[in-house]
This record gives structure tokens, C-alpha cells and sequence, in this order.
């Protein structure tokens, strides 16, 4: 009985494996369809990329030396007050430009107007003793060829005469340092400059020539130095080139603006530094727009000789792979190549190409990021050539 049940079970298992079949059987062929059908398909092209290209060009460039400068004012004094007494005015606001010779401080003149008043009062009493005496000596000088008087009182009377003359050129001396010390109550500016900060105000106790103490500063700027070290190396052909003219100096500020300041060379050391090897230089410029302020760190190109016919890109076109650096190359149907570069020096925002491109070559300056070997692009824009430095 046990073994006919168990060969109709098995039957039944049979018949409904049969009957999933079929089932199976669409599934798969719904799956391997639509696999062919996503096959069939073309993957789409990417879009092309926007850049902006540039032009290499042959030009004449400026062979320089480039350096780090520290902006100096052309020449900087303290002002201090040469006498003591209350500050009782001050005649400019801080940060003013002043010019030469205007009036900065007044010190309370009264003590040393007396003292003025005092030493001329001195000096009219011993003018009135000296024409007293000068009377009494022509007198005395008939009287003693007529043996009227003694030669010991001529001789006193000519002695009082010349101790007065003397007494009344010191009265003299006495006036014009009263007048001196008056003088310096008032303190003018003894350069054109801009003032500082103020560091005494109107009411304060001035010490005389306090070496501890000013009134303001003021600092020349107009024109100014920039002060920067090359190294010593550059020392022959710098003398060699200066000897034969004006040696130009341009200095970029370095936040990043556009544009540049042209100066020249006007100081050289006279040492070199043993301890860095440099040596210290100096330009002048007339800084006419103040662009230029003390303290201030600039980049510092000093141009020695010019080289022609070199071949330049925009520094930005310059990438750095593992094999050294490149630019990514536009051929004529929009798509880009990589193009390895052996490079010269670089100046301004430019840089020399000694092989690896030629001239006319357009190489791509922005949206590099995006690109690889033989991707589409488009040209959005056409950087132009940056402009020779003078």
C-alpha cells in the first residue's frame, strides 16, 4: 500500500514540474530579448567641451631677473620739538599730505617771548652805557693831548668803551638766540610726504629734544624706493648693463591685479651679503598715483637684455603630468591632442616653448580639467596675445 501512494506522489511532483515549464521558459526568453534589444542600441557621443584657446606667437622678450621687493619711502623723518612747553595747536589732521615748510605744531610761545623781551631790554640799556662811553673817550682823548688829565684815566676810560662794545655784541648774540628759541615753538614740515599718526595731541607737555619721543612721522612717497636682493651672480652683468644706460625696474603688486609700475634703477650695495649671497638693490619710481606704499611686498622684474624671435603661450595653457609638462594641442577638427613641451623661462604671465609647438599652434588656456586625449571641443573664446613688457 506504502509503496503505490509513494509512486503517486511522484507522479504529481513530475506533472507540476511539467506544468513550470512553459513559465520558465517565457521568462527566459523575455530576459534574453530584451538584453538583444539593449545591445542594439549605439551609445550616444558626449558633448563637446568649451574652452578658451590662445595663440602661440614669435616675439621679442625681455631677459630679466625677478626678485621680491619691499617698498621704502623715499625719505622718512620724526618730528620732535627742540624746546618744552604745552603743545597748544596742532595745524594738520593724520594721514594728511602736507608739503614743505607748512606749519605742523605751535609750543606755548609766551616763556620764550618774555625771554625775547628780557634779552632785547638788556640789550638797549648796554647800547645807552656803549654811547656813554664812546662820548667820554672822545673827550677824554682831547683832554689828554692838552695833558689836562692823566693817561692812567684815558686808558680807563678806553678800556670801559671796549668792555661795553663787547657787553652790547653779547646782548646782540643773546637777542638773536632768544629769537632762535622763539623759532622753534613753531614746527614745520622740513619735507613734502604724508603725516602719520598723530602721537601727541593739543594740551600734552612737550619735552625738548626728547629722543624718546615724536610728534608724528612723515614719509616721503612721491617718488619712492623699492628695495630688493638678487643674487651675486647677476652682479657683473648688472654693472656691465648699467654702465651703458637707465636700467629698467618693473614691479607688479601681489594681489593679483592686472597691470604694472615702471621704474629704474637708481642704488647698488657696496657688498655683497656674506650671509645670503645677494645683493642689495634699489629703484626709483615716480608713484604719481600712489600705488606704491611703504611696507608694501611687490614682484620685482629687472630687465638686463631683450631676446628675439622666441616662442610664447600663456603660462595658464602649461600643464604638469608624470612626464613632464604640456598643453593640450586644437587640431583643425576640434578635437584636442596632448602635446609634451620642453619649456624656457617664464615672464609676466607668459612662458617660452623651446620645442614641442610651433608657430600659430593653438593650445587650450581654460577648461583643461575636462579633457583627455582626443575629446571634442568647442571654442568659446580666443585669449589674445598679452602685450610686449617695455
Amino acid at each position: 500500500m506504502s509503496s503505490r501512494e509513494d509512486r503517486l506522489e511522484t507522479g504529481l511532483r513530475d506533472h507540476s514540474s511539467l506544468l513550470r515549464l512553459p513559465f520558465l521558459a517565457g521568462v527566459l526568453l523575455g530576459l534574453v530579448t530584451g538584453c538583444s534589444e539593449g545591445k542594439s542600441e549605439a551609445p550616444k557621443a558626449p558633448p563637446p567641451v568649451p574652452v578658451v584657446v590662445a595663440e602661440a606667437i614669435r616675439r621679442t622678450v625681455p631677459v630679466e631677473v625677478t626678485a621680491i621687493g619691499n617698498v621704502e619711502a623715499y625719505s622718512t623723518v620724526s618730528i620732535k620739538s627742540r624746546m618744552g612747553g604745552e603743545l597748544i595747536k596742532v595745524h594738520f589732521q593724520e594721514g594728511q599730505e602736507v608739503s614743505k615748510g607748512d606749519l605742523l605744531f605751535t609750543i606755548d610761545p609766551r616763556p620764550y617771548e618774555a625771554a625775547l623781551a628780557e634779552a632785547k631790554a638788556r640789550l638797549a640799556k648796554d647800547l645807552a652805557l656803549l654811547k656813554k662811553a664812546q662820548q667820554d673817550a672822545e673827550r677824554y682823548a682831547s683832554l689828554i693831548q692838552k695833558q689836562v688829565v692823566s693817561q692812567e684815566q684815558y686808558d680807563q676810560v678806553k678800556a670801559n668803551l671796549a668792555a661795553l662794545e663787547a657787553t652790547v655784541r653779547a646782548d646782540e648774540a643773546a637777542v638773536e638766540n632768544a629769537k632762535l628759541q622763539l623759532s622753534y615753538c613753531y614746527i614745520y614740515a622740513p619735507i613734502s610726504g604724508r603725516t602719520g599718526s598723530l602721537l601727541a595731541n593739543a594740551g600734552n607737555l612737550i619735552k625738548a629734544s626728547d629722543e624718546n619721543k615724536s610728534l608724528v612721522v612723515i614719509r616721503q612717497i612721491q617718488p619712492i624706493y623699492v628695495a630688493f636682493s638678487v643674487p651675486e651672480k647677476y652682479v657683473p652683468k648688472i654693472k656691465s648693463r648699467w654702465a651703458r644706460g637707465r636700467l629698467p625696474v618693473r614691479v607688479s603688486l601681489r594681489d593679483g591685479g592686472e597691470g604694472h609700475l615702471e621704474g629704474e634703477l637708481t642704488f647698488m650695495e657696496n657688498s655683497v651679503d656674506p650671509t645670503t649671497g645677494t645683493i642689495l638693490l634699489k629703484a626709483t619710481f615716480p608713484n604719481q598715483d600712489k600705488a606704491l606704499w611703504p611696507g608694501q611686498f611687490v614682484d620685482v622684474a629687472l630687465k638686463l637684455e631683450e631676446q628675439p624671435n622666441v616662442l610664447v603661450i600663456p603660462t595658464q595653457a602649461v600643464q604638469t603630468g608624470q612626464q613632464g609638462p604640456y598643453v593640450f594641442l586644437l587640431r583643425s577638427e576640434n578635437v584636442v591632442e596632448m602635446r609634451p613641451l620642453r619649456l624656457g623661462r617664464s615672464f609676466g604671465q607668459e612662458t617660452v616653448v623651446e620645442e614641442g609647438l610651433q608657430d600659430g599652434d593653438l593650445v587650450v588656456t581654460d577648461g583643461q580639467i575636462r579633457l583627455v586625449p582626443g575629446s571634442r571641443v568647442e571654442v568659446k573664446d580666443r585669449q589674445e596675445p598679452a602685450r610686449p613688457s617695455s
